[in-house]
């Protein structure tokens, strides 16, 4: 006689720590999810959560702000930016933002890495992933960035290399990486920072008497504009995702 086969017991439902729930829906990295959880701002089915490695499964509702939050696969959406958008995910003067431009990428709710100032074009990455972003923002990691300056006038020679030297500004030094004339009247140069500071490549040249007419982000971190058209997106490839999550 053959013995019944023992049932299997019931898969147990998968858990994630709740950082990483916060994380992956896009509010912020894992670190900063923590002190989320410290600080009593999570509430997990109606209650508040301080409890560091506490585990969620997808029945459980997480609450945050008043806000239900959702687990999202990661989005990340590379702009070439036009002028006259802000770099904001509303506006109450209902200017344009460059959420308009990136509004049909995808389902979930992405955010941009950093900012473009409203005349200034190129490159802007969008995303739900609050881990990468936090990397790709913070100034430890020096994430490089490349833009294409036009002035209103030819830099002279003294000015070009108090540039590569490293200027004072008013709030700090502004190391610059590399600099190259691109243009036949060195009126249009390259320059490359890994600093991020608020209007930082305007200023480094403002600050010598130069009026930046024209400013153009070309490269962030390790990705450039190539066949991407002004005003136009594209998802990163597999490949651009691992590098830029590889960045130390």
């Amino acid at each position: 006689m053959k013995r019944p086969k023992r049932k299997s017991p019931p898969a147990k439902p998968s858990e994630v720590r709740l950082n990483k729930f916060i994380a992956n829906a896009g509010v912020c990295s894992r670190r900063d999810a923590d002190n989320l959880i410290a600080d009593g701002k999570i509430k997990v089915n109606g209650k508040v959560v301080r409890e560091m490695g506490f585990k969620v499964r997808k029945s459980d509702k997480v609450v945050y702000k008043g806000h239900t939050l959702k687990s999202q696969s990661h989005q990340y959406v590379l702009l070439n930016k036009p002028k006259g958008f802000i770099t904001t995910t509303d506006d109450p003067h209902e200017r344009k933002t460059v959420m308009s431009l990136v509004e049909k990428a995808c389902n979930e709710r992405i955010y941009p890495v950093g900012r473009l100032d409203r005349e200034t074009s190129g490159l802007l990455l969008f995303t739900n992933d609050g881990e990468t972003a936090k990397k790709l923002t913070h100034p430890s990691h020096k994430v490089k960035k490349i833009y294409q300056v036009e002035l209103d006038k030819p830099i002279s020679k003294e000015h070009f290399n108090e540039i590569l030297e490293g200027i004072e500004l008013e709030d700090g030094p502004a190391p610059v990486s590399e600099l190259a004339i691109v243009g036949d009247d060195s009126s249009v140069l390259g320059i490359e920072i890994h600093i991020g500071r608020n209007r930082i490549v305007r200023r480094i040249f403002e600050h010598l008497g130069y009026k930046v007419k024209k400013l153009d982000r070309v490269m962030f971190a390790t990705l450039t504009k190539k066949n991407l058209p002004r005003g136009k997106f594209r998802h990163l490839s597999p490949k651009e995702v691992m590098a830029i999550k590889g960045i130390k």
